[in-house]
């Protein structure tokens, strides 16, 4: 395999230079990422994607703040985060990026609006009941705010988790394998407002998934095997990245 080193410039949304991560010590290392180097053009759509252990989740981590890498830095737009102290690192993350699980994470006791509104709150900065609202109607899911979380499907779940993220208008949104526990229909209906975000609201999107027919809806496809970004595709057919897929034994 050749490794695929992506030009990092200015003007990205988010970029990575050189990331290295690393578990453990001594012959029990396990070396997640091997210097990679990626950027993310604003207004774009990439997804993630390799076998098991390729290290596309440690890299989704790293790029959104929520793992430190061994060696390596990190920049949203012109500010580069690697360095920062935590809670500046969170207070950033707060405003500026926004993460989606394939778990949902929501909290049962609360309400949907209230779940929208808990990362405003835990930064001091509680959004307004018009930005919730807007937030959820963005999503399908206007006139839902008082329901809990135990009232709705799995597919609203995610969407609530989706409004969640992007009640703070970031810059830039993450999504660990956001279709993962959603049936196929349900999934569609989901990467549909990924990419409604980026071609509406211009705003970038990076997907880790191990499903083609998912990555299928991006502008780019980026491929881990061992710690490397090996290959990528632009504007793929699910085919096209299946094929590719099952070289890697992905």
């Amino acid at each position: 395999m050749v490794e695929m080193v992506n030009e990092v410039g200015p003007g990205s949304a988010a970029r990575a230079d050189g990331l290295y991560r690393e578990y453990g010590r001594g012959a029990g290392t396990v070396r997640a990422l091997r210097g990679v180097s990626v950027a993310l053009a604003p207004g774009t759509f990439t997804a993630v994607m390799g076998p098991s252990g390729s290290g596309k989740t440690t890299l989704l981590h790293c790029l959104a703040g929520m793992d430190r890498p061994t060696r390596g830095r990190v920049w949203w737009g012109a500010t580069e985060v690697t360095g920062l102290p935590e809670r500046r690192l969170a207070q950033l993350r707060r405003s500026r990026v926004g993460f989606v699980f394939q778990a949902f994470n929501l909290m049962p006791a609360m309400t949907v609006a209230q779940n929208v509104e808990l990362p405003g709150r835990l930064a001091g900065k509680r959004p307004g009941r018009d930005r919730v609202a807007d937030a959820l109607a963005r999503v399908g899911l206007a006139g839902r705010e008082r329901h809990r979380p135990g009232q709705l499907s799995g597919g609203q779940q995610q969407r609530v988790a989706i409004a969640r993220a992007l009640v703070s208008r970031p810059e830039v949104l993450f999504a660990d394998e956001p279709t993962g526990a959603l049936d196929r229909a349900t999934g569609h209906e989901i990467l549909a407002l990924l990419r409604d975000g980026v071609d509406r609201d211009g705003r970038t999107c990076v997907m880790v998934t191990h499903d083609p027919v998912a990555a299928g809806y991006a502008d780019r496809v980026l491929l881990l095997a061992d710690g490397l970004v090996v290959d990528e595709l632009d504007r793929p057919t699910a085919g096209q990245v299946g094929e590719r897929l099952s070289r890697l034994g992905g």
